[in-house]
């Protein structure tokens, strides 16, 4: 069974506001610290004043991975897994949910 991953809105919030920036000369010379640092903030790396790389916790890391999702467009799809998405049906426990987009007009 696959582990599920909750994130607070505050954890959230940390991994992609991560206000601290260094420059990578800055994190060559204080590595230690500015390591030690990441470990409770994301630390954005700049070269040449631009945002370049993220150092986070290997935590924070796992964590983003594990959410990680596979995204495609209806007309990328292979047919085997159209005709899948199809033939599905939705567990009667969450019918009230057709409720939500019953006047709903794309």
């Amino acid at each position: 069974m696959a582990e599920t991953a909750t994130v607070t809105e505050a954890e959230t919030n940390r991994l992609v506001e991560a206000p601290n920036r260094v420059s990578s000369a800055e994190l060559v010379r204080n590595f230690s610290e500015l390591a030690d640092q990441a470990l409770v903030e994301p630390l954005i790396i700049t070269k040449n004043g631009r945002d370049r790389l993220v150092l986070i916790a290997v935590e924070d890391y796992h964590r983003l991975k594990r959410r990680e999702r596979i995204v495609r467009r209806a007309g990328e799809m292979p047919d085997d897994l159209l005709a899948l998405i199809e033939a599905s049906e939705m567990d009667p426990r969450h019918d009230h949910l057709n409720d939500l987009i019953k006047d709903w007009n794309p």
